[in-house]
């Protein structure tokens, strides 16, 4: 009973020493490797999720109805400003050309009648053979004429316009997308999708967004949002299959306005796409290098955590004392760059830190231990503590 008891409240103060985040207690000795922190200065990498956008994405909608009757594109072909990419049955409107020509026709000989019956009416008047009124008459029927021809050659612009319509041109070079409509479709200004999409790739927008407490930061670095667009360095794209695109792109535009659904702000980015390789739609990662100065940096293996904290050990009088650092959230995936917690010229242990407990005896493995930001730029030596 008594032995039950003691296992109980051993138990119980584990449990308790772990909740208050806390490491356990050990004095068991052992060698070490050890590094002595120091600033460095480190360029660390962050990704963000992007979607990919062509310079000019126009969609493309008849303007007059009717039905089509030939295709002159396939899907994904690269087309030319001003290349007929749909041509809609033109029989009807060639009809209405035709007739709004002959209306111009029939008005140009009212206005030549109208303007000899006036001028005879002129000279009639001149004799006073007719009234003012008869001559006035003779005028507004010429006004009128004229009036009629101009109504009518609007007319035949108009038609001649709806005739043009009805071959479908590409506004802008570019990358034409799916083809929804085929030959024999009735369409019309209001159908609920485009006809095509041409899409401008030969350079690229990539999209990305920025928490405000990042676009913070980055306009407290560089002082101002046209400062940061100018300063910025390049950006890279990871893609959708976890390769890296070949050309660098620049960060042109950073948006006025936070999202206060999402708490954040839009970027844009242009990439050069000579070769066609990005696509309109498409998804990727905007790789922005951050450049941090007389930073302390620390390998990750030579830390730990409890309860989402982030510990190392420092040698303080021999042995393993645990210290809460914190670290910035961004990172290399091999090291932490501290914010706060750590100084330089303190001495951490390196290796073995989920051996070790609270109050370990420690005996470093190196007399001279290498500073921590020398030794997180040699691999061998993050290692085994041991300088090349």
């Amino acid at each position: 009973m008594k032995q039950t008891f003691v296992k109980a409240a051993l138990m119980a103060g584990c449990m308790a020493a772990a909740a208050c985040g806390e490491a356990p207690t050990a004095t068991a000795p052992g060698q070490y490797a050890v590094l002595t922190v120091a600033t460095a200065d480190r360029v660390i990498p962050a990704n963000y999720p992007a979607t990919i956008r062509g310079r000019q994405d126009i969609a493309i909608y008849p303007q007059v109805s009717g039905t089509i009757s030939r295709l002159c594109i396939t899907e994904g072909q690269h087309v030319t400003q001003g290349q007929p990419l749909f041509i809609i049955d033109q029989v009807p409107y060639k009809a209405a050309l035709q007739t709004a020509e002959a209306n111009v026709a029939a008005a140009k000989a009212g206005v030549a009648t109208a303007r000899l019956t006036f001028d005879a009416k002129k000279e009639l008047f001149a004799k006073n053979i007719i009234s003012q009124f008869e001559l006035s008459t003779a005028e507004n029927t010429l006004l009128t004429a004229e009036a009629q021809l101009a109504q009518a050659e609007a007319q035949r612009v108009n038609a001649a316009n709806n005739l043009s319509y009805t071959v479908v041109k590409a506004p802008a070079n570019g990358v034409a997308g799916t083809l929804p409509y085929r030959v024999g479709a009735l369409v019309s200004p209001s159908i609920p999708q485009p006809l095509t999409t041409v899409s401008d790739n030969s350079t690229v927008y990539v999209y990305f967004s920025m928490s405000e407490n990042q676009l913070l930061d980055l306009t407290r670095r560089y002082g101002s949002i046209a400062a940061t667009l100018e300063s910025m360095p390049d950006v890279q794209l990871l893609l959708n299959d976890g390769s890296l695109y070949e050309h660098a792109g620049r960060i042109e535009s950073i948006s006025g306005v936070i999202d206060p659904s999402t708490g954040s702000a839009q970027l844009r980015a242009a990439f050069p796409n000579a070769g066609g390789l990005l696509h309109s739609g498409g998804a990727g990662n905007v790789v922005l290098p951050r450049t941090y100065e007389n930073c302390i940096v620390v390998p990750q293996h030579a830390t730990f955590e409890l309860q989402d904290k982030v510990y190392v050990y420092k040698l303080v009088d021999g042995k393993a004392s645990s210290s809460m650092i914190e670290v910035d959230k961004i990172s290399n995936g091999r090291e932490y760059i501290v914010e706060s917690g750590l100084a330089p010229g303190d001495v951490i242990v390196a290796e073995g830190v989920g051996l070790l407990r609270e109050g370990t005896p420690v005996v470093p493995k190196a007399a001279a231990a290498p500073a921590a930001g020398e030794a997180a730029q040699k691999a061998t030596a993050n290692e085994t503590g041991k300088e090349e």
